[in-house]
Formats: structure tokens, C-alpha cells, sequence
């Protein structure tokens, strides 16, 4: 008995998403890498995940495995095929592919008094004190302007908490 080998399917227009979630409700293992960005949407930020290679996503099977379910799942166009079979991809495709997708940073959980930085935009290597959450995507902190403290908010992908050293 073979294992389970990588293969490569070909989705349609559109609908990666799609034919990732009914695969996986017919308890196929897929892979499809993402990558993070940011889009304007009605004019403010958005942080999304865009698929690494629109319109493709990887599936895991053996030859034991029922194959003819994938012709009809919705979303799913083809087994991509080269010389007439199935194209496999190597395991170590895959195995780099995970490491090196950028997946949305964690939020991490900071309590209130934590020490943070900020690592980017105008305000960049200031240090402040975090004081709350302001939405899923800003939190408020406490930093020392113009002789005296001001709360400011700043998006979370912005900061980092402080290390002891």
C-alpha cells in the first residue's frame, strides 16, 4: 500500500474557497496556500488573505481513496494531469509551501499595563503603556507626547509587546 501522495486541482473561477470548504466536508485533506494583505474597502484597511495561487489548491489522497467524488464537488474544475495522469507534488513542496505562507498575525493578548512598542508607521519606536482593545484590529495605548500622556490608537499589527532584557 502507497501512501496518501499531493496533488494538484484546478479550481474554478472564483471559487477556491468554495471547492476547499465542500472537499472538506467530504473529509479530503487540502492545502491552499494564503498570504496576508490589505485592501481599502469603503475606504478603510482591511486585512484579508489571498489565495498564494488563485484559482488552485492542493489535495491529499491515496489510490485507495474514492476519486470520482471530485468530478462533481462544486467549486472543483479538475485533477491537473501531465502525460496523462495526475500531477503529484512532492511532499517537500507541500512541507515548504506551510512554512513559508504568511498567515494573519495572532493578536496577542495583552493585558492592560503590558509594556509595547510600536513598530511601524509615523509613531515607530515609541513605547507606551497598552490600555484596551479599540475594535479587533486597533488597540489603545498610553504614550508620553508633548510633556504629557496622551492615549493613542494605533492598528495591533502596529505594535509588539516590550522584552525584558
Amino acid at each position: 500500500m502507497k501512501p496518501p501522495s499531493w496533488y494538484l486541482l484546478q479550481c474554478k473561477p472564483r471559487q477556491d474557497e468554495r471547492a476547499e470548504l465542500n472537499l472538506h466536508q467530504q473529509n479530503y485533506q487540502t492545502f491552499r496556500p494564503q498570504f496576508a494583505t490589505e485592501r481599502l474597502v469603503r475606504g478603510k484597511p482591511q486585512s484579508t488573505l489571498e489565495s498564494l495561487f488563485p484559482g488552485y489548491l492542493f489535495i491529499q489522497l491515496s489510490h485507495e481513496d474514492n476519486w470520482a467524488p471530485l468530478r462533481s464537488t462544486r467549486g472543483v474544475s479538475r485533477i491537473v494531469d501531465f502525460n496523462r495522469g495526475p500531477a503529484t507534488v512532492p511532499d517537500e513542496v507541500i512541507e515548504r509551501l506551510r512554512t513559508r505562507c504568511l498567515l494573519p498575525k495572532q493578536v496577542q493578548a495583552f493585558k492592560p499595563g503590558d509594556a509595547l512598542q510600536i513598530i511601524d508607521g509615523p509613531l515607530s519606536s515609541l513605547e507606551g503603556i497598552f490600555l484596551s482593545m479599540d475594535g479587533e484590529e486597533r488597540v489603545m495605548i498610553l504614550l508620553q507626547l508633548l510633556s504629557r500622556k496622551q492615549p493613542v490608537v494605533v492598528p495591533v499589527r502596529h505594535v509588539e509587546a516590550v522584552t525584558a532584557q
